[in-house]
């Protein structure tokens, strides 16, 4: 396996197929880890009191905000996002609500 390959870290990998320690030795692989399971609360988008002013968007720092090619919100990737509540204490119309993860 070459340096610059990509490695898909999933829990049935085996040690063998994974730098050692986990190690991250190439650039633009965060998608590949799916961090969002270790959260404690959880950000709910309402789509209906959400006016689209994408405020959320900029300040997620997992990209966890998903947005269509129309620029329009469409909800929220629980496999990055960490819930660190940023996006609902940004949100000027209360369309992100802040929960504890069941």
């Amino acid at each position: 396996m070459s340096k610059k390959e990509l490695r898909d870290v999933r829990p049935d990998v085996t040690w063998k197929d994974i730098t050692p320690g986990g190690a991250i030795d190439s650039p633009g692989n965060a998608h590949l880890f799916r961090t969002g399971d270790w959260r404690s609360m959880k950000p709910v988008w309402n789509s209906e009191k959400c006016k689209q002013c994408l405020l959320c968007n900029p300040v997620c720092p997992d990209s966890s905000i998903l947005v269509n090619e129309e620029s329009k919100m469409t909800g929220i990737d629980y496999d990055h996002c960490k819930g660190c509540g940023i996006c609902a204490k940004v949100c000027p119309f209360k369309a992100i609500d802040f929960v504890e993860e069941v």
